[in-house]
């Protein structure tokens, strides 16, 4: 009998060593999910760039000045060069510094005429890129294009597609390698439009209101170490200042927080683009 009750002493604790072992692996799998939520929350944001009425002009003339005039899929593979070129770290801060760099884009197109007819596929295009984020899926990363059919005897220009009349290409070391600064892709770049003309840089996280500091007054230049001897008998008071002359602070003004890009040095760069790339 003492050994039937101590088997089933025994019995009960295994089930409720089991139990307690199946709750403790129940519990953990919340935690698991919520750091997979907070990883995935980790990785949706997005490095913002300011444009511009101008900088979507700029645009607009880059995709029709340099593909030949040709049709939405031209205007499409050059836009994503420029916003390749503006995403990459290693050229301008903005969309027209990028397509007005010298000897970078076709000549005069920061100047010339474009066509009105032409306006509705380019706006079309325009707002493909900038609203709706959108870039030609057979360009990729080339932040290059010359007019198809021309030769070079450079062995470092990786071929991906053509499109308007130019053939576009990256710039790849003997490995494979991107020897440029890889663009961002488009999932992690939001465009943000400013009404009219903007100086703040292009890249930003949020505006905090800053106040102008009040000057204060300069010492006094007659002032030498001889005076530093004198015994002072007196309190000494700041002068009193009249309404007519004293100084207000200026509402404040914004400030832009840099979000944080590829660091390069922009210069080498530039100085080793050859004159007949796109």
């Amino acid at each position: 009998m003492r050994a039937e009750i101590s088997f089933g002493k025994s019995l009960i604790g295994i089930l409720f060593v089991g139990l307690a072992a199946g709750s403790c692996t129940t519990t953990s799998k919340p935690a698991a999910t919520a750091a997979n939520t907070k990883t995935k929350q980790g990785q949706s944001a997005k490095v913002t760039f300011n444009y511009t009425a101008k900088d979507r002009d700029c645009l607009q003339r880059a995709m029709y000045f340099e593909s030949q005039h040709s049709d939405k899929d031209g205007y499409m593979a050059v836009g994503t060069v420029v916003m390749n070129r503006l995403t990459s770290g290693a050229y301008p801060p903005s969309i027209c510094g990028v397509v007005a760099q010298k000897k970078q884009f076709a000549p005069g197109v920061m100047t010339r005429e474009v066509k009105p007819q032409a306006e509705p596929e380019l706006a079309s295009a325009a707002d493909a890129i900038l609203v709706k984020g959108a870039r030609h899926p057979a360009v990729k990363d080339a932040m290059f294009f010359h007019t198809n059919g021309l030769k070079f005897p450079y062995d470092n220009m990786h071929y991906v597609t053509v499109a308007g009349g130019n053939a576009f290409y990256e710039k790849r070391d003997s490995n494979g390698m991107l020897q440029t600064p890889p663009p961002l892709p488009s999932y992690e770049v939001a465009m943000n439009y400013v009404p009219g003309e903007s100086m703040l840089p292009p890249q930003f996280e949020a505006l905090i209101p800053s106040a102008v500091p009040i000057p204060l007054p300069a010492p006094d230049p007659m002032a030498t170490a001889s005076t530093a001897q004198m015994q002072i008998t007196a309190p000494v008071t700041a002068p009193e200042t009249s309404p007519a002359t004293s100084v207000e602070p200026e509402p404040g003004m914004p400030i832009a927080i840099p979000t944080p890009r590829p660091a390069y040095d922009s210069v080498m760069l530039r100085e080793s683009l050859p004159a007949n790339g796109g």
